[in-house]
């Protein structure tokens, strides 16, 4: 065997697993620091913080008392309440003993703690991996603006065949004839994107200074490559972004229509590609893949995909967003990532879409990579995905989640009093094994799904 030939695959492992531990340690760390920087507002001290576990790397502690410690296996982390079963272990009995009666020592524990400081504090982690999501969605809205409108021609994509009619600072005001709607973001615009003449070259009337011109500009949804898809074919067959696809099979393409009708057309049977990218025509072969694919009523449908999502010919010209309406977005965004995933995980029970949707650690670790290959802006969009779906997965009422925490404290409110020991060690142990089927069961899906 060539070691040499090794050699790119190991750095790509390399760079995987490197994203990945960035992601999920940037993931994990916020989640913890919600459950302790709440604990400690609610009067609960921290024996530990660790992100990481096993053998301790490094540690100190803080004026509070509390050792900070990153461990050698980056793969998780914990904060250690003073008071929880693992800090005491049942072997200091006497010590023990002295907390318990000594009123303001237990009041500092976690199991002496107020029903309502455990309930903020357990809560607090999924929340803080929430607001780490709105917090980046914001972010971005605001770096990326929002369109102007009306629609203002920043600049034109570069493509195969140049058109030279539109400039920058026009305003488009029709588009074959056509009117252009007021808004770019409704569903009046896509429908009128959809419905005009399929032509490489339009007429366009635009606003220019105080006159109203008539030029030419290219269509404006060109089969140009916007954001390949981690685990596509389009991402196995090495598309890029800025790719202009000219051809498929032989037959001239120019609109991203004609792509998608040729994908979905396909049968699944490999696709000849002519791309340009750079001044110069490469060939790709790719194989389009069977994708469970959802819908805006929440439903999902089955279609064949290669995994890019298109470009406009023209870059619209932006304007910063206020905050407000940046923070309205973000929190917008991560809304959607809760009810799409849960819409997801409600179809893969019932069966209508495949339970191969569900992916493991290998599968999260290869997008990881995958999205840090594309730039910073995908990875850091990546990790407040992630961060949402982390924070969503710990409010399942499953035993040893915080989802189940809070439900023993529901029943604890209710009744008066918290669940037997009897009972907690078996609905703990019932959970433990609900995780360990379910991290199973993804990880079955990363090794043999297709």
């Amino acid at each position: 065997m060539d070691i040499a030939s090794l050699i790119p695959q190991f750095g790509g492992f390399v760079w995987t697993m490197a994203a990945f531990i960035i992601a999920l340690s940037v993931i994990v760390a916020i989640h913890e620091y919600g459950h302790y920087i709440v604990g400690r507002w609610c009067g609960i001290k921290a024996d530990v913080f660790s992100l990481g576990f096993g053998p301790v790397l490094y540690s100190r502690f803080d004026k509070h008392g509390t050792k900070w410690q990153i461990a050698a296996l980056p793969f998780g982390g914990y904060v250690k309440f003073a008071g929880d079963a693992n800090a005491a272990s049942g072997k200091d009995e006497d010590a023990m003993s002295q907390v318990a009666a000594d009123p303001v020592r237990l009041r500092a524990t976690m199991h002496g703690a107020p029903l309502w400081a455990r309930a903020l504090t357990v809560l607090a982690g999924p929340v803080f991996n929430f607001a780490l999501s709105i917090i980046v969605f914001t972010g971005i809205a605001m770096t990326l603006g929002t369109v102007r409108e009306p629609l203002t021609v920043e600049a034109l994509k570069p493509m195969p065949i140049a058109v030279e009619g539109l400039e920058k600072g026009d305003i488009i005001q029709a588009i074959a004839g056509r009117d252009i709607p007021a808004s770019t973001q409704t569903p009046e615009y896509r429908a009128y994107m959809d419905a005009l003449p399929l032509e490489p070259v339009l007429d366009y009337t635009v606003l220019r200074g105080d006159a109203s011109l008539t030029v030419q500009g290219p269509y404006p949804q060109p089969a140009l490559v916007g954001r390949v898809g981690p685990e596509t074919a389009a991402m196995e067959a090495g598309l890029a972004s800025g790719d202009v696809i000219t051809g498929i099979d032989g037959v001239p393409t120019f609109a991203f229509q004609q792509l998608k009708d040729a994908v979905e057309g396909s049968g699944g049977n490999p696709l000849s590609l002519d791309v340009w990218r750079d001044g110069e025509t490469l060939k790709f072969t790719l194989v389009p893949k069977s994708t469970d694919e959802p819908q805006d009523d929440g439903s999902f449908i089955n279609v064949l995909r290669i995994g890019i999502s298109s470009d406009g010919a023209i870059t619209a010209a932006t304007d910063t967003p206020g905050i407000l309406d940046a923070a309205q977005s973000g929190v917008a965004g991560t809304w959607r990532i809760i009810k799409g995933s849960i819409s997801g995980l409600w179809h893969m029970v019932t069966g209508a879409i495949s339970s191969c949707n569900m992916s493991g650690p290998v599968g999260i670790a290869k997008v990881s990579g995958a999205m840090a290959s594309q730039g910073a802006m995908s990875f850091i969009n990546f990790i407040a995905v992630l961060s949402t779906a982390v924070g969503l997965l710990n409010l399942f009422p499953i035993p040893a989640l915080d989802g189940g925490h809070l439900v023993f404290y529901a029943y604890e409110a209710v009744a008066g009093k918290p669940p037997s020991d009897k009972a907690l060690r078996i609905l703990m142990s019932i959970g433990i094994s609900m995780v360990l089927g379910l991290m199973l069961f993804a990880l079955f899906n990363d090794l043999f799904c297709p």
